[in-house]
């Protein structure tokens, strides 16, 4: 819980409450909660009495009067005053800027040495087709001193890292208010709106500007232009899984062109064949964006959004095996026939000279064939619009198809080794059963 008062005549007053329970009163509402130290399960709307996950930021024009919870008892027990601090209604203009107060080093020092550990924070969320709770685990990273530190050490060693990131108008004219990163472990959720620029020069810069770092992000168009007109930075080595979904179709039918780039839900739906129940999560963003365009700068933001930011990025590692295996396939099929061109076939040609030309050989030259065949496979399924590009399949009509048999592609090489088998998710009942799946499968191909 942070409090945003008057600098000069609050400084000693605030200083000394640091690390203690206050009950805050607002003209609209009234809260309770640990002063500069943030805990979810601790920030509660005493009017309504539900708690509320994350820091809740107060300007001091709202602020009303500020108790001490901590020292009621002590002060009840002891027949004392109890110390209160009646906040004047007058707004110093530091608050219009909307500065945070700093943290007091002395009181990080009472926070365990457990709760300084990297921990994870249960949530739960609700699909429309089922009443059963799916847990996902994510950390929100709101504050230097807790959980920063281990998140960007524990970043800084991926080789790959999923990206996502929310705000208003994501461009150099818009807002950046969270950035997700999510490893093979571990899903953090950066509040860049409360960490501010120092977010980025303390560690993230470094993390998106990292060539030895393969960031996977779902069209990094806007996000790129983002980070570099208002932060400075220039994001590099990304693997963009919405470009990836058109060269996957595009090496599918043969060098046709999608008429139209897949969202993120959609190469969930074509790629994992996943049922809605699993991707509903994207349904319930555009409905929040749609009611409140500045959702994401709503502080603190409710359990089911800060759920959706962490089920952006937790698909895009296995979506982005699963595209690089598709892509490679043709590849890893023509080698494997390189590799048995001359060992499992006669020496008689080993002896001629012939054999060392530069002719392109009949291995490679199956291309043409196989090309071909996607093409008029292709041509048979999709339809073409004016310009050339194949009209693909809408994903509600993928969805009912909740079993499809494996190697039903639009025509393929051959192979000596099986393609990444496409399989439906429809029968997973829990999300972390089937992101354990997927990975798995991923790993093990």
């Amino acid at each position: 819980m942070k409090s945003i008062m008057d600098p000069i005549s609050d400084y000693h007053f605030l200083n000394g409450i640091l690390g203690k329970t206050v009950k805050v009163t607002l003209k609209c509402a009234t809260f309770q909660g640990v002063l500069q130290h943030v805990d979810s399960s601790r920030i509660k709307n005493l009017e309504i009495g539900t708690h509320v996950p994350g820091v809740k930021m107060f300007f001091g024009h709202e602020i009303v009067n500020v108790e001490l919870l901590d020292d009621l008892k002590q002060h009840a027990a002891e027949e004392k005053a109890i110390p209160t601090r009646e906040v004047p209604t007058a707004v110093p203009s530091v608050i219009g800027r909307g500065e945070p107060l700093k943290q007091n080093i002395e009181g990080l020092n009472a926070v365990s040495q457990e709760r300084q550990q990297l921990s994870l924070d249960n949530i739960k969320c609700f699909f429309p087709e089922r009443d059963q709770e799916q847990d996902i685990k994510y950390v929100v990273i709101d504050q230097f001193q807790k959980n920063f530190g281990s998140a960007m050490m524990h970043i800084k060693k991926q080789n790959v890292c999923g990206i996502a990131a929310e705000g208003v108008n994501l461009c150099r004219h818009g807002k950046l208010s969270w950035l997700q990163v999510a490893t093979t472990s571990h899903i953090f959720l950066f509040d860049i709106f409360l960490l501010g620029v120092r977010v980025f020069k303390n560690g993230l810069q470094m993390v998106l500007e990292d060539r030895n770092i393969l960031k996977v992000i779902h069209d990094c168009r806007w996000l790129s232009d983002c980070l570099s007109h208002q932060y400075g930075i220039v994001l590099s080595n990304v693997f963009d899984t919405q470009v990836a979904d058109v060269l996957h179709f595009s090496m599918e039918t043969g060098g046709f062109l999608p008429h139209c780039i897949s969202t993120l839900q959609e190469c969930l739906m074509r790629h994992f064949r996943m049922p809605y129940k699993f991707i509903s999560f994207l349904e319930q963003r555009r409905c929040a964006v749609e009611k409140n365009a500045e959702v994401w700068f709503v502080r603190p933001l409710p359990p089911v959004l800060l759920n959706v930011l962490a089920l952006e990025t937790v698909y895009l590692l296995p979506l982005r095996t699963l595209l690089l295996d598709g892509i490679m396939s043709d590849l890893t099929t023509l080698v494997d026939g390189y590799l048995n061109a001359f060992r499992e076939g006669s020496a008689d040609p080993l002896g001629s000279t012939e054999i060392s030309c530069m002719e392109l050989p009949q291995e490679l030259r199956q291309l043409t064939d196989v090309y071909k065949d996607r093409r008029e496979r292709a041509l048979q399924k999709f339809h073409l619009n004016e310009e050339g590009l194949l009209i693909r399949i809408p994903t509600e009509h993928l969805g009912k198809k909740t079993a499809e048999k494996e190697g039903n592609s639009i025509g393929s090489i051959p192979p000596n080794k099986a393609a990444f088998p496409k399989k439906s998710y429809a029968n997973f009942v829990s999300l972390w059963d089937l992101v354990q799946d997927i990975s798995e499968r991923v790993e093990n191909k």
